[in-house]
């Protein structure tokens, strides 16, 4: 805690008081006072050394009582220093008009008297003895004869305190308190007469920590402390120390693990050593000293004892007693009537001596009565007897009937809500349903100054009726104008804030800066700190109170034409200068950065003003001239355009170089590649289709540019044979080459049904068969004339056959499209149709059920006002 006696820094001579009814005496006078009340207490313990948690409160009271800000949780009015009051001295400490506590007093010892005479079966005076009030903010209860009688100071010592003193707090005595302290440590407080709660102890006492092994000097109100080490002390157990931190209270369990027996010795388990005396789950079964029954105990420890069948005994019911029988022996029944009391209480078991327990429900008819008793009826003993009637009566609150099915009369307490608006008319009664007055608004409402530094707390509902505290602290609302760094400080106030006198120098969009005073936004006051007098209405201030805006710029500047050409400028005023066109071509480059605007000077988009509006440059309809990169023989497709012209996608066929495929590659994909990698792209991978110039074979190669290497190397087979074509042998095609050129003939003349044929010659068997031969020969070729010469039409090339195919598929493909297209419409007007019934149906559905609510509602209020 800050003393309030520190000079505060010097402040703007221009800042005014927003509170004129406390002069600058009368706030001094209240420093003098705090400081007063608080002498003893710094000169034993020293300024630097006292807790602001413990005066905080004390502090808030004082400020409260010396502004007069003190009120009356009861009757909400003004508390005045010359009013006798009476302060609840158990937990809240709340200042009451000595008129209003006793009245609540006795209405709330009444009440309960009244109460308890109702339900408990004492006599009035007896329950008026015993009657209890609360504290109407902490709920503190107090006996009938604590009802306050007199005026009292705070600290209890002086009775009708002065009120004509000016250098005395109100309602105090001026003394030292000399209450004893909380905790009982047998000091008295220090500070002189106060409202609120004394602060803690602050002698200076020798202590020992929590487990007594640090002795250390402490603040008697503090003196509880812990030497964070470990505790050690022994545990219950006796073989075990603590292992937790130096703590307040008793040592938790030892929780150390270890092996133990159970009671009886026949079971050993893994347990925590606070756990260690425990029972197994198997019964004792020991012999007793009978020698002719075992222990039916649990699990225990030390001896069984006798057994419970030895002495006398007697037969179930308890009429007949037999002596001397052994304990092995059943006792006999004794014939006679049980008579033992049942259950209920009323009647006795009417069966004969037996053994076990009795009837559980007695069934004698009797008659009885409901609880309220407005039914008789003949009924067994074991059931109860209810009612259907409603008790009428109303509960202790007088507001609301019982309505509980056959009451006795002892009606619970009404379980309703009150619900009633206190005095403070903020809040609603939170209690349940009762009678007489609410308690009072328990919250207390904070008024502290602009800046939070002073404060205190009055009973709601009568906030609007305070002043704030004065405070003499710099202002701590930062001025929402450019000036901020500037501005001389000014003292906590309410209210808005002195305007800036110094000049705006705010800079216009146009670079200059304003030369008069400052008519910058000013920052609004805060509603919570803003004085709000009783019965007078208050100016509502906006969130934000804008500045007024500067004027329109007086500069005289040169001002270019629309389309900013050169040599073209015209002077004029800042705020008031307008485009104007220089009768010019535009000049401008066209979107295509190709070619210029022709048009007359105009504004452009990128350099219009707000009121002037932009025309386009003229739209650039010439083709693309520039040459694609790389450089291929399309034309760019689009019109004349910025930038480098869109990739070549036109599709370029090459056939690979056997001739077997035709390959399709985008342009700009092609010839981006380079001739080796074109060779590459242009394969086909396969084996060569192209036939040897020398034979009548294909390459063996893999598909390749230029020509088939090594035709003169051919390694197929070859039949070879004789004129005849009796003799037949195998051949390599490059021997059968060879040999024709050492006969002189050429193979590329051969054709293909003779290659072969005539290099072995003819032995003495195929002589015979040279003539039968020939003759066959002759014929086969006049009949292959015959074939050919009516075929005078040539052959159909593969290409026209597949595209026949092609059509006739394509022709398939346009019935199944249609049948295609009528079952998707057909599915979507079903779908349609679905949706259009579940809709109607749906909202058909909506339409009862909202009928069918209503009528229940309907209902529900006729029970309601039959009811009522």
């Amino acid at each position: 805690m800050t003393s309030v006696s520190h000079h505060p820094p010097p402040l703007s001579d221009s800042d005014a008081d927003s509170d004129h009814g406390h002069s600058t005496s009368e706030l001094l006078r209240h420093t003098d006072l705090l400081d007063s009340i608080f002498k003893s207490y710094f000169e034993f313990t020293g300024q630097s050394t006292a807790t602001a948690a413990d005066l905080s409160k004390i502090q808030s009271f004082l400020t409260s009582s010396s502004s007069g800000a003190l009120s009356c949780l009861i009757c909400l009015e003004r508390i005045r220093i010359s009013d006798p009051t009476w302060s609840c001295t158990s937990l809240c400490f709340a200042v009451f008009h000595l008129f209003c506590i006793q009245s609540w007093a006795r209405q709330a010892t009444d009440l309960a008297a009244a109460r308890a005479a109702t339900r408990l079966p004492i006599t009035a005076d007896k329950a008026a003895e015993s009657a209890l009030w609360n504290c109407p903010k902490c709920r503190v209860e107090y006996s009938k004869t604590q009802i306050p009688k007199s005026y009292m100071c705070f600290c209890g010592k002086l009775e009708n305190p002065p009120s004509d003193d000016p250098w005395i707090l109100p309602h105090s005595c001026g003394e030292i308190c000399g209450r004893p302290l909380k905790n009982n440590c047998g000091h008295h407080c220090l500070l002189l007469c106060h409202p609120g709660p004394c602060p803690s102890c602050p002698k200076l006492v020798k202590v020992r920590c929590f487990c007594s092994s640090i002795e250390d000097v402490r603040r008697c109100g503090f003196k509880e402390f812990s030497c964070n080490n470990p505790c050690s002390k022994v545990l219950d157990c006796r073989a075990h120390r603590c292992s937790e931190i130096c703590h307040d209270g008793p040592c938790p369990p030892c929780r150390a693990r270890g092996v133990y027996w159970c009671q009886c010795r026949n079971k050993k388990e893994e347990r925590e050593c606070c756990d260690r005396n425990f029972q197994c789950d198997k019964p004792c079964e020991k012999v007793l000293r009978c020698g002719k029954h075992v222990c039916e105990k649990g699990c225990h420890s030390g001896d069984c004892g006798e057994c419970p069948f030895q002495g006398k005994r007697t037969c179930p019911c308890g009429k007949r007693v037999y002596e001397g029988m052994p304990c092995d022996a059943a006792v006999p029944l004794c014939g006679a009537t049980c008579d033992k009391m049942l259950a209920c209480g009323y009647h006795r078991c009417p069966e004969r001596c037996h053994r076990g327990p009795c009837i559980e429900t007695c069934r004698i008819v009797v008659k009885k009565s409901c609880r309220c008793g407005s039914l008789k009826k003949d009924v067994p003993c074991y059931q109860d007897l209810s009612c259907e009637r409603k008790c009428q009566r109303l509960r202790d609150c007088g507001r609301h009937p019982c309505k509980r099915r056959c009451c006795g009369g002892e009606c619970p307490p009404c379980s309703e809500i009150c619900g009633r608006k206190l005095r403070c008319r903020n809040h609603k009664c939170p209690s349940p349903c009762h009678r007489g007055a609410c308690a009072p608004c328990p919250i207390m409402v904070t008024i502290s100054c602009a800046c939070g530094e002073t404060h205190f707390e009055v009973p709601c509902g009568t906030e609007m009726d305070q002043k704030p505290p004065k405070c003499r602290k710099k202002c701590d609302i930062t001025p929402l104008c450019r000036h901020a760094s500037t501005c001389k400080p000014h003292k906590c106030h309410y209210g808005a804030c002195l305007p800036c006198r110094l000049p705006c120098g705010e800079e216009f969009p146009c670079s200059h800066t304003c030369k008069l005073r400052c008519h910058g936004a000013k920052p609004p006051p805060k509603p919570e700190f803003t004085l709000k007098p009783k019965k007078k209405k208050t100016i509502q201030q906006s969130e934000c109170v804008p500045g007024t805006p500067c004027p329109p710029c007086p500069e005289l500047v040169w001002t270019p034409c629309l389309g900013q050409h050169f040599g073209a400028e015209r002077m004029m005023v800042c705020s008031d200068k307008s485009q104007f066109s220089c009768e010019n071509l535009c000049g401008n480059p066209l979107p295509c950065s190709n070619h210029y605007c022709t048009k007359t000077c105009h504004a452009l988009e990128s350099q219009a003003s707000l009121n002037q509006r932009s025309e386009p440059c003229e739209d650039c309809r010439l083709k693309c001239e520039k040459e694609r990169k790389p450089i291929c023989p399309h034309p760019c497709p689009r019109r004349c355009h910025p930038g480098d012209c869109p990739p070549c996608k036109v599709l370029i066929k090459r056939s690979c170089h056997c001739g077997s495929m035709v390959h399709v590659f985008e342009c700009i994909y092609y010839n981006s590649l380079s001739s080796k990698d074109q060779e590459t792209a242009r394969s086909c991978g396969g084996p060569c289709h192209r036939k040897l110039p020398n034979c009548t074979h294909l390459c063996p190669e893999t598909c390749h540019p230029g020509p088939c290497p090594y035709p003169e190397k051919c390694c197929k087979k070859v039949n070879v044979r004789c004129k005849c074509q009796t003799l037949k042998k195998e051949w390599l095609c490059q021997d059968v080459q060879a040999a024709y050129h050492a006969a002189g003939c050429d193979p590329k003349e051969i054709p293909k049904n003779q290659y072969g044929i005539g290099l072995i010659p003819c032995n003495s068997d195929c002589k015979s068969r040279v003539q039968v031969v020939e003759s066959e020969l002759q014929l086969r070729k006049s009949r292959v004339v015959e074939e050919k010469e009516p075929d005078t039409e040539k052959s159909v090339p593969k290409r026209r056959k597949r595209r026949e195919r092609v059509q006739e598929s394509k022709q398939t493909s346009k019935l199944q499209k249609i049948v295609s297209t009528t079952k998707q419409l057909l599915l979507f007007v079903v779908l349609f149709m679905a949706l259009l019934a579940a809709a109607y149906y749906g909202y058909n559905g909506l339409l009862w059920l909202s009928d069918w609510m209503n009528e229940i509602e309907e209902q529900r209020q006729r029970r309601y006002s039959r009811i009522s």
